[in-house]
């Protein structure tokens, strides 16, 4: 698989125009769009009393708690407008975030990186470009989203915490560069070993996982 190839693809091309290149890598066309439709489907919002603006969703005035959602949101969305990764967040911001998560639309995507590594390889592409190509379609433009990232137990807290963050500024750094997605509108968070996929597993690899939430808001136009 050859460098300009990846850039192809990266650059917003089909992927089953362009697999082919990626023979052995055990991706085919029907999976590949397959894989475009769960994402899709998974992001799309859910029904809601809000008032709705194509995909994200405008809370309502008299809801405090939306308000306050919303808010706290846009802080997190000011800090990460920058490309360079990022640091942890507290945890009583990654708590509240959990809250938050647990009513948006979102799905838990295998992005592979090698062991101990936050470095984007060959076999995190394909989950890559399927998410890279469903986040640039027009009903998404500017919905902000989070990017979580988590690890199995293994390893002491604080590391794992850093290297989950990494590994989510990584997936933020290729939608950001690839597919040239706004900064401000994808939110990369590390929770480490906390909130286990599946908690009676704790060394699971399906532990180590990316989840992709739709916050259902949208991006302030010029910031």
């Amino acid at each position: 698989m050859s460098i300009a190839w990846v850039r192809r693809v990266c650059s917003g091309v089909l992927l089953a125009g362009a697999l082919a290149g990626f023979a052995g890598a055990g991706l085919t066309p029907s999976f590949a769009q397959s894989l475009e439709q769960q994402i899709d489907s998974a992001l799309k919002p859910k029904a809601s009393p809000y008032l709705t603006r194509g995909l994200a969703l405008t809370p309502s005035p008299g809801d405090p708690k939306a308000a306050d959602e919303a808010r706290f949101i846009d802080q997190l969305r000011a800090r990460s407008i920058a490309v360079e990764p990022s640091q942890p967040g507290a945890a009583e911001e990654r708590a509240k975030i959990a809250e938050i998560v647990r009513d948006k639309p979102r799905i838990d995507l295998e992005i592979y990186f090698d062991y101990d590594s936050a470095v984007v390889g060959p076999k995190a592409l394909p989950a890559l470009i399927a998410l890279g190509n469903v986040l640039s379609k027009p009903d998404y433009v500017s919905t902000i989203f989070f990017i979580n990232g988590y690890t199995d137990a293994k390893g002491s807290s604080d590391y794992n915490l850093g290297l989950s963050q990494r590994r989510a500024d990584a997936v933020r750094h290729v939608l950001i560069e690839q597919f040239r997605l706004p900064a401000n509108t994808l939110i990369p968070i590390g929770f480490g070993k906390e909130q286990l996929k599946f908690p009676e597993q704790p060394f699971a690899d399906l532990n180590r996982r990316v989840q992709i939430v739709n916050t259902e808001q949208r991006a302030t136009v010029g910031r």
